[in-house]
């Protein structure tokens, strides 16, 4: 428990989260914008969304999945041919078994994938009711695949990257807390870009949520990088605190911002969390867009987001 006076007015007791201190985790927030919460007491087929789960995958495990998918189900019809019995298919170049076998398999994806290239056909009952089963799922498995595709293309999202690090800078005589954020993508520009910053400090055992006061809470436009900033005076939560008395408070800032989009036409959020440990003390952003040089057009140097410099005492 921080040994520091009560902060002045201000508390947001409507932040939804939870204030007991030996009930609550880590953090409040995941940097990635997720709520750090795990559900349990139902069976996981009740908690999980498959679909939302296939939306959120990153690429390359979203496609890893569906590769293993489609090469799980042939294998798994490849073996319901051999239990019906190779003689109920017809047109083997090779007699050994382990040809046939790796044959059976490209029937599978060729009557799967409804490509049907003839060579290898069904001419008994059972593979030929296997084969029809097959063909139907093909266009079930190809029809949500399309439709997931579709999905992960357009579902909206704030491409937004946040710094590293928070930072406590020189401000008007004072300090002040200060977040950078940018989009990275080009033409994904926020419109009418709204946001809140909630502090999170652990006062005799409990929780309380502050609402930070802003320099700016609005941009008509966010095109650069949006510096967010708190100025730590008296009508700060955070007024008077060491970084040692954030880390005994357990402080966490958590970001929420909202806009318009354009290219999806539809409105975005995008949230992060940055806890006492990934706050840098007397520390200020070094400049990332600047002129370039024939002076037509603003360079924004993404790969600066997090760029600062220490500050002396």
């Amino acid at each position: 428990m921080a040994d520091f006076n009560p902060p002045p007015p201000g508390e947001n007791n409507d932040t939804g989260f939870g204030v007991q201190a030996n009930q609550v985790g880590e953090r409040f927030v995941n940097r990635d914008g997720s709520f750090n919460i795990r559900k349990t007491g139902y069976p996981t087929w009740e908690r999980v969304s498959i679909y939302s789960t296939l939306l959120r995958l990153p690429w390359h495990k979203f496609l890893g999945l569906l590769i293993l998918t489609y090469f799980s189900i042939n294998v798994l019809f490849t073996i319901a041919y051999l239990v019906v019995g190779m003689d109920e298919l017809e047109g083997f170049r090779h007699s050994s078994w382990s040809d046939k076998l790796l044959e059976t398999f490209f029937f599978s994806t060729q009557t799967f994938t409804t490509v049907g290239y003839g060579r290898v056909n069904p001419v008994g009952i059972g593979a030929n009711v296997i084969a029809s089963i097959e063909t139907m799922m093909g266009w079930i498995f190809f029809a949500l695949v399309t439709g997931m595709y579709y999905g992960r293309f357009t579902r909206p999202r704030a491409f937004l990257r946040y710094a590293e690090h928070a930072l406590i800078a020189p401000y008007r005589g004072g300090h002040a807390l200060m977040i950078r954020v940018a989009p990275f993508k080009d033409d994904h520009h926020l419109n009418n870009a709204d946001l809140s910053v909630t502090a999170a400090l652990l006062q005799d055992n409990a929780y309380h949520f502050y609402s930070l006061k802003l320099e700016r809470n609005h941009v008509d436009a966010l095109t650069t990088n949006w510096t967010i900033v708190h100025p730590i005076n008296e009508e700060s939560p955070l007024h008077g605190l060491s970084l040692e008395e954030m880390a005994r408070a357990d402080l966490e800032v958590y970001v929420t911002l909202t806009g318009f989009d354009h290219i999806f036409s539809s409105t975005v959020i995008s949230r992060t969390s940055y806890t006492f440990r990934e706050i840098i003390p007397n520390a200020r952003f070094l400049p990332m867009y600047h002129m370039s040089k024939d002076g037509s057009t603003t360079i924004l140097e993404l790969n600066k987001l997090g760029s600062y410099e220490k500050i002396k005492d």
